[in-house]
């Protein structure tokens, strides 16, 4: 019977030395053009070098933004924000149909900001 073992250890992929390279050149600089980087200097797929990181504990997923360069906030998470600005746990259904522009607004002025 054969277990794997899924471990950043040294394997027939990867070498001591491959692993602390790109343990260090990640940590120093955790990007995307870091992966791609360290992917196309050793010789293998951004794919397996994310699942090496992740492996190690170390890979940090890339956190999603908007045009604007700023985080993405959904709908539900506004209403939530509002029904608690407005101290209640009642859920109002036909807010989530407003446009999120609207609510951004009505979350503006009922925060009083």
């Amino acid at each position: 019977m054969t277990t794997t073992n899924m471990t950043a250890k040294a394997s027939g992929n990867y070498t001591e030395d491959m692993i602390n390279d790109i343990t260090t050149k990640y940590q120093n600089a955790p990007l995307r053009a870091t992966v791609d980087a360290l992917a196309a200097e050793h010789g293998k797929t951004v794919r397996s070098v994310i699942a090496k990181l992740s492996a190690i504990g170390i890979y940090q997923k890339p956190v999603a933004v908007t045009k604007r360069g700023e985080p993405v906030v959904r709908k539900s998470e506004i209403v939530a924000e509002l029904m608690t600005a407005l101290g209640t746990t009642e859920t109002l259904a036909s807010l989530d149909k407003v446009s999120k522009a609207d609510l951004e607004a009505l979350l503006y002025l009922v925060q009083g900001r």
